[in-house]
């Protein structure tokens, strides 16, 4: 996982060249986890976004050259949805409703009718974005989430006004 220097958001050509520099090593390593040859994959996929443009651009060149090299097909796959279907595998579960949330992304989705339907979604901000700015503001190291959590731990609750739009969210 690239994390940025301490006080900086992600720079998106610093992150590409921090994939660039690990996808070898990461692919070494998941081989050998599953045990099986780069020979016996059937297809190769890759995230086509959204997302860091740069780091997509990454993700993309390294799939399509095994691709190539391997002769098997290549599929690109939504980035949010990868996530998601990590997600219920790792889980287990079979029919989430899904509260998607990442750095540039604020969503609330469900599988109806045989695709990702959003139901709701940020109307700024997205809280990813929202927590990285606070900790920055605040002088807390990088990723702001969990900082921020430790922060808060022991502190004083205020209230601060929440704009809810039917299922759409506000973060500002």
């Amino acid at each position: 996982m690239f994390v940025p220097e301490t006080g900086k958001g992600i720079i998106p050509r610093d992150a590409a060249n921090h994939h660039s520099e690990v996808c070898h090593t990461i692919l070494k390593r998941v081989l050998e986890k599953s045990s099986i040859k780069l020979s016996e994959i059937d297809v190769f996929a890759y995230s086509r976004g959204p997302g860091l443009p740069p780091c997509l651009k990454v993700g993309a060149v390294f799939a399509r050259t095994l691709a190539i090299k391997y002769n098997k097909p290549l599929m690109d796959v939504n980035h949010p949805v990868a996530h998601i279907e990590i997600g219920k595998l790792t889980t287990g579960t079979k029919d989430p409703v899904v509260l998607y949330v990442s750095g540039g992304n604020t969503q609330i989705l469900a599988f109806a009718s045989g695709r990702y339907r959003t139901f709701g979604e940020t109307l700024d901000i997205p809280i990813g974005n929202a927590l990285d700015q606070l900790a920055r503001t605040a002088g807390l190291p990088n990723p702001g989430g969990p900082n921020i959590e430790k922060a808060a731990v022991g502190g004083k609750y205020v209230e601060l006004p929440y704009v809810v739009k039917g299922m759409d969210l506000s973060f500002a």
